[in-house]
C-alpha cells in the first residue's frame, strides 16, 4: 500500500507564489518518476512536471520558466515550486508516483485570483 499526501496549495493573487509538496509513505521501493498534473473546471487533467528518480525534469509548456519542480529522494517527497502565478493556473493539482503503478495524491486545491 502507497500514500501520497499532498500539502501547500491556497488561495494566491496573480503573481504570486506557492509550494506544493507530496510525500510519499508505505510500501515505497523503487520510484521511478513523481510529479504534478492538474485538473482546471470542464477541462481534462494535464501533466504540469516530472522528475524521474535520476533527476531529469519534464514541464508543460504553460509553466515553463515559472514551475520548477525537486525531489528529496531520502524522504520520498516532491515539490512543485510555483512563481509568477496566473488565474489560468487556478486548478486541482494531484501528485503522482510510479513504481510499477501509477499511485495518485487526493489533490490539492491552488487558486490564482486576478
Amino acid at each position: 500500500q502507497v500514500q501520497l499526501v499532498e500539502s501547500g496549495g491556497g488561495l494566491v493573487q496573480a503573481g504570486g507564489s506557492l509550494r506544493l509538496s507530496c510525500a510519499a509513505s508505505g510500501s515505497i521501493f523503487s520510484i521511478n518518476a513523481m510529479g504534478w498534473y492538474r485538473q482546471a473546471p470542464g477541462k481534462q487533467r494535464e501533466l504540469v512536471a516530472a522528475i524521474t528518480s535520476g533527476g531529469s525534469t519534464n514541464y508543460a509548456d504553460s509553466v515553463k520558466g515559472r514551475f520548477a519542480i525537486s525531489r528529496d529522494n531520502a524522504n520520498n517527497t516532491v515539490y512543485l515550486q510555483m512563481n509568477s502565478l496566473k488565474p489560468e493556473d487556478t486548478a486541482v493539482y494531484y501528485c503522482y508516483m510510479v513504481q510499477g503503478f501509477a499511485y495518485w495524491g487526493q489533490g490539492t486545491q491552488v487558486t490564482v485570483s486576478s
